[in-house]
């Protein structure tokens, strides 16, 4: 028997899964705002805002493309709208030094925005290759050109909107790798988000694991909240963000505990 080819050895397994939010955490606004304004009058009418109801975002947006098909934007204006969405401070920073350590980060997207507006961006900004995984509502072009949007799954989580619960979204995906890890776990988990659905997650988020909420947003303001009442489910560690270089300083320090 030769010995064995080296070179083809498969990549070691990560050690830690970094978990992104999408609007207002990769970018630095929602993408869902951004595509409004290739409206011809740059700004949804009063009836279609006001037609929006608590906990059916999905829906709503949903209405949103349907109109912005009957205004005729088309599909060459909604990517070069999603395209010109500016990275959130520090991001691309982040996602290189992530990518220079490549051997230890797996990455994920985790988004109630939707696959064509987040591949669109990734895409544009050279990022697209870094992610394993893309979870967010399904959205494609009909032969008519009206971008359909459809929800991701349906859940029992009474705290998320009908159409998606992030932590059901990690926890399965967390049992999958494991098992397709041979039974190895991720050392750590690192969650980065903004928003009021980001805190679902974050509750299943253990003693090693870090959750990064940007700064004054709800995500921040909501875990403080949890952190100061007694009965906390909060058991992670939290370190708020303003730039992505402030969560490549404390991934440098996590790595050198090591």
């Amino acid at each position: 028997m030769s010995a064995p080819n080296l070179t083809h050895a498969a990549p070691q397994d990560q050690r830690f899964l970094v978990l992104f939010d999408f609007d207002e955490t990769i970018i630095n606004e929602s993408s869902d705002d951004a595509v409004v304004r290739a409206l011809p009058s740059k700004q949804l009418p009063d009836w279609l805002k006001n037609s929006y109801r608590e906990g059916h975002y999905n829906e709503h947006m949903q209405k949103v493309l349907a109109y912005m098909a009957e205004q005729g934007v088309s599909k060459g204006s909604i990517h070069s709208a999603v395209e010109k969405i500016p990275p959130t401070p520090g991001l691309l920073n982040l996602l290189q030094y992530l990518q220079s350590h490549q051997q230890d980060y797996e990455l994920v997207v985790v988004s109630d925005a939707n696959m064509f507006f987040i591949e669109t961006w990734l895409e544009q900004a050279g990022v697209r290759n870094l992610f394993r995984k893309i979870f967010t509502n399904p959205a494609s072009f009909d032969a008519k050109g009206q971008l359909v949007l459809l929800p991701f799954h349906s859940h029992s989580c009474s705290g998320c909107p009908d159409n998606m619960c992030k932590q059901v979204i990690l926890r399965e995906y967390l049992a999958k790798r494991q098992k397709e890890r041979g039974g190895a776990p991720f050392q750590r988990v690192f969650y980065i988000g903004d928003g009021a659905n980001d805190i679902c997650p974050s509750l299943a988020l253990g003693p090693q694991d870090t959750a990064f909420p940007r700064r004054d947003f709800p995500m921040h303001k909501l875990l403080l909240e949890m952190q100061q009442s007694q009965a906390a489910k909060f058991k992670a560690n939290m370190v708020p963000w303003v730039s992505g270089e402030d969560i490549v300083d404390c991934l440098k320090k996590i790595m050198e505990e090591r």
